[in-house]
């Protein structure tokens, strides 16, 4: 259940990449931030949080017991 919430998130993220909402709005954040920017390093955040998540849920095990030179563990088929 994790990973298809991760791909969900990814998915979330490639849709709010396309900002054309904030393209001609010139609103002031904090006092000197124009708001595109600060959209900007939220999205940043939020990406690094998703990554994050990638990493911790969604990661292969078979890649690390393959870099580690253990046996990967067999699926039952």
């Amino acid at each position: 259940m994790p990973r298809r919430l991760v791909y969900l998130a990814l998915i979330a993220l490639a849709i709010l990449h396309q900002d054309f909402f904030f393209a001609d709005d010139a609103t002031i954040v904090l006092g000197f931030l124009p708001i595109g920017l600060a959209y900007h390093a939220l999205y940043c955040v939020a990406t690094a949080v998703v990554w994050l998540l990638a990493i911790r849920y969604a990661w292969p095990h078979e890649l690390v017991a393959f870099a580690r030179g253990d046996d990967p563990p067999r699926r039952e088929e």
